[in-house]
């Protein structure tokens, strides 16, 4: 058993995106640790070791809120789109920064525990039924586990195998490691000596990640009150619902009986859609059963071919079937039922530009 998959290639987009993203990483790490222990109201130096640990857990905290920060950017502006492009590299990093922040923890909490640093770590605090005091450690633990799965099946490979209903959902779990995430933070850092530059930090991500998906979401549903709206104005107007883009497969047709029993086969092919009657004008044979190839569809009985834009067999045959006007609101393709003029040319319905 195997599952096919195309390799990702690299290109000069993925590689200027990494670089970028590996260049900020960095200047962050080195600013933080050159620059943070001024802003420290501690009588005692902080050592290095714990510098570096809080350097890279902020800096994987503040890379998960750029991540779940991306999505909605790029659904209110366009212009974020190249973010989205190559996120699952933002999301392996992130993971890789988050796991040398736990190391530096087990380093130094824990290294010269009598026992297993592991079993110290997940025994040490045992108090979950409190508030203050809430072994947090074991947030992060949740946290990462969940960010390593995500790295783990970022690939296209595991998209394939799993499908993509599950892959969605798993990798949806992004949500519990940020929230994981925060309540590690305020049940652990926030709870030692005051830190305002912290508490705004965390603050400011839980207000920004929830104000872009909370505006992210309104525009949505306005785009649907609208969408609502339009398709109700057609219909009003004669048009019917013939179906959803996902539910016509590539170079497939759905076959769609109208009130009369007129039967139409609508098309989705090189980004387009287009309707022609499902009978074809030899001895009625079922069109929307061809095949489609450059354009035409093929009768799957004898081999008749039709433009499926306008109806018309290839020169110098002059056989000529009814066309039908689409609309596509959101992804919801609407059916005039009026059928055209033999050899009438429709304008295919583009994908990607519903109302």
């Amino acid at each position: 058993m195997s599952v096919q998959y195309t390799p990702v290639l690299w290109n000069r987009n993925k590689l200027v995106y990494d670089a970028v993203l590996l260049i900020a990483v960095a200047l962050y790490l080195y600013v933080f640790i050159r620059y943070a222990p001024a802003f420290e109201d501690v009588t005692k130096p902080i050592d290095g070791a714990t510098l570096r640990m809080r350097a890279f857990g902020s800096c994987a905290f503040l890379m998960l809120t750029v991540i779940l920060c991306i999505g909605p950017l790029a659904r209110l502006d366009r212009r974020f789109l190249p973010l989205l492009y190559n996120r699952r590299h933002f999301g392996v990093l992130t993971a890789g920064i988050a796991a040398v922040h736990a190391n530096y923890v087990l380093g130094w909490y824990f290294n010269f525990s009598p026992t297993d640093k592991y079993v110290a770590l997940l025994s040490s605090n045992t108090s979950y039924g409190q508030i203050l005091g809430f072994p947090f450690e074991a947030l992060g633990i949740g946290a990462l586990l969940i960010l390593f799965v995500l790295a783990a099946t970022s690939h296209d490979f595991w998209l394939s195998f799993l499908g993509a209903p599950l892959w969605k959902v798993l990798h949806m779990s992004i949500y519990i490691a940020y929230a994981f995430v925060v309540l590690h933070v305020a049940l652990g850092a926030l709870q030692g000596p005051g830190d305002p530059i912290l508490t705004s930090l965390v603050t400011a991500s839980v207000v920004l990640v929830c104000g872009l998906h909370f505006a992210t979401g309104r525009m949505e549903a306005a785009r649907e009150r609208g969408e609502a709206t339009a398709k109700a104005s057609l219909q009003e107007a004669g048009w019917v619902v013939a179906a959803e883009v996902d539910e016509i497969d590539e170079d497939c047709a759905k076959v769609v009986t109208l009130d009369d029993d007129e039967r139409v086969a609508i098309f989705k092919y090189d980004g387009k859609l287009s309707a022609i009657t499902n009978a074809c004008a030899h001895q009625n044979g079922p069109l929307g059963e061809g095949k489609v190839l450059w354009g035409c569809i093929t009768c799957p009985w004898h081999g008749y071919q039709y433009n499926l834009a306008d109806g018309r067999a290839p020169e110098p045959f002059t056989e000529k079937i009814s066309t039908y006007r689409l609309k596509l609101i959101g992804s919801t393709v609407l059916l005039d039922p009026k059928a055209l003029p033999p050899g009438t040319h429709v304008e295919p319905v583009k994908l990607g530009e519903g109302a």
